[in-house]
């Protein structure tokens, strides 16, 4: 049982990449899905959470209308579309099931999450 992701990669600021968060050993749609990242020097952070109830997504300010989550059931995957990055993008992004948004305008792991390894993300030119 557990989590993958991948899709990291160097872009130039304005570019797009895509990543990926496969699970395996358990039905990914039975669970929200988040993604998280964690900049140098810096807290992670939730940057959007997927419900499992009704597949609805929530982004934080800072990567609203840039970024975009959907999911393949059939590949049993998740994906975090990110458009127009911007160098404090530039992070190591992680995906976790059990995530929710908070009235505070932030997306927080629950405790009981698995966690997928990090991918890196560089946006730079």
């Amino acid at each position: 049982v557990q989590l993958q992701a991948s899709g990291g990669g160097l872009v130039q600021p304005g570019g797009s990449l895509r990543l990926s968060c496969a699970g395996s050993g358990f039905t990914l749609d039975y669970y929200g899905l988040g993604w998280f990242r964690q900049a140098p020097g810096k807290e992670r952070e939730g940057v959007s959470c997927i419900r499992s109830s009704d597949g609805s997504a929530y982004y934080i300010d800072s990567v609203k209308g840039r970024f975009t989550m959907s999911r393949d059931s059939a590949k049993n995957t998740a994906y975090l579309q990110m458009d127009s990055l911007k160098p404090e993008d530039t992070a190591v992004y992680y995906c976790a099931t059990n995530c929710a948004p908070t009235t505070q305008g932030t997306v927080v792991a629950g405790p009981m999450a698995m966690w997928g390894q990090g991918t890196l993300v560089t946006v730079s030119s």
